[in-house]
């Protein structure tokens, strides 16, 4: 979902977002380096914000604990952009006017991500994305143009060259029916599939997109039925995707037609809906929580210490990564101040759960994804892919 609301952003929000900004108090000043996070924290997507404030709350404990960074504490300052991009501008203007915050996470949903650019761009404020997946956040970013603006998560053209490599290859699927959300994300992530399409000489057979909300999904499903496609493209939303579930086994679709995508099909609930329909989903993920590796098992535990056994999800994840990422930028500039974190981030190495994050000249971090399938009512890890991006010439 960290791939809500994909490309453009409303004349609105591009209006709201011209004035220029009086640059942030010195990072310095005080006892706190002040850290706003944009995310939706009220409605639909609230649930996405929520994951997102507590991994970035858990990590700022763990920094605090271990005696700040350069000898200041960090403190969080929340923003709701309820994943419109007029408000994301708000939200970030607030925290910046208001709170005084140098640095910024944010946002979940791309759209309000590309609004919140021109914004830290004209404030000097550091933008550092924990979970936005639109690729234009990162064509204009560094040597694009937004200097101040840097994404610590993989892209959907990452996303969809790797599922489609993976299912033509390892599953031999050429033909496919598209089931995503109608949203910049789903058609998005689409449009980047249909790129690659002609290399695994793959083919489209039908095409649909669903509301946020839709429950009914029997005559699409019907017609994908006798479309003769192999597996649905999905990349949609996480209370949805059991419910479609449910009604491919209602329609006969289990053990003929696979899902393939991105649309949380390794949760244990969305299994559990119809285990039958869920047999062989292949999915990337930026993060999961059955990731073999020291850290990813660690931050699992001390997130659930931290609150009450849940278990968490990406965004949880990728905002506790990206907390940690900028105070380990902060110690190797050796100062709190944003332009020195900056300039430190296009050399960081930093390491995290899935292994070593570096930046390339457009900001953007170079991230494997970890690709899965589920066999047997469980989610297998097949290992981490990397896929470098092909930038539009200039």
């Amino acid at each position: 979902m960290s791939r809500l609301k994909f490309l453009g952003i409303s004349m609105l929000a591009i209006m709201v977002a011209a004035p220029l900004l009086s640059a942030p108090a010195a990072a310095q000043a005080g006892d706190v380096v002040r850290i706003g996070l944009v995310s939706p924290n009220t409605g639909a997507n609230a649930r996405y914000g929520a994951f997102a404030q507590r991994g970035a709350r858990l990590a700022a404990q763990e920094i605090n604990a271990a005696g700040g960074v350069n000898g200041k504490k960090v403190e969080i300052f929340v923003g709701d952009s309820q994943c419109v991009p007029a408000e994301g501008v708000s939200a970030t203007k607030r925290l910046i006017e208001n709170d005084k915050v140098a640095f910024l996470i944010g946002d979940i949903c791309s759209s309000v991500t590309l609004a919140m650019q021109p914004i830290v761009e004209a404030a000097s404020v550091l933008l550092v994305n924990a979970a936005s997946s639109n690729p234009q956040i990162t064509y204009k970013a560094g040597i694009g143009g937004y200097k101040w603006s840097f994404r610590n998560y993989p892209t959907d053209e990452n996303r969809a060259a790797i599922v489609l490599k993976y299912a033509a290859e390892q599953k031999k699927f050429t033909k496919y029916a598209v089931l995503s959300v109608d949203s910049d994300y789903g058609r998005g992530a689409i449009a980047f599939t249909k790129k690659y399409l002609p290399t695994f000489k793959s083919e489209i057979l039908s095409e649909d997109y669903y509301k946020d909300g839709e429950t009914d999904f029997r005559p699409v499903l019907a017609k994908i039925r006798s479309s003769g496609a192999q597996a649905i493209l999905m990349y949609g939303l996480a209370d949805t995707t059991p419910i479609i579930a449910r009604q491919m086994l209602e329609t006969g679709l289990a053990g003929k037609v696979a899902l393939v995508g991105n649309a949380e099909f390794n949760v244990a609930n969305t299994i559990k809906a119809a285990p039958s329909v869920l047999n062989g989903a292949v999915e990337a993920a930026a993060w999961l929580p059955e990731y073999d590796s020291a850290l990813s098992k660690q931050f699992v535990q001390r997130y659930q210490a931290a609150y009450a056994s849940e278990m968490p999800n990406n965004h949880a994840y990728t905002h506790y990564d990206t907390m940690h990422l900028i105070a380990a930028a902060m110690k190797q500039a050796g100062s709190n101040e944003p332009a020195a974190v900056r300039d430190v981030m296009p050399k960081i190495k930093y390491e995290s759960a899935v292994g070593p994050t570096t930046f390339d000249d457009h900001n953007q971090a170079r991230l494997p994804m970890i690709l899965l399938e589920v066999q047997e009512g469980k989610p297998v890890i097949k290992g981490a892919y990397h896929a470098d991006i092909a930038y539009p010439k200039p």
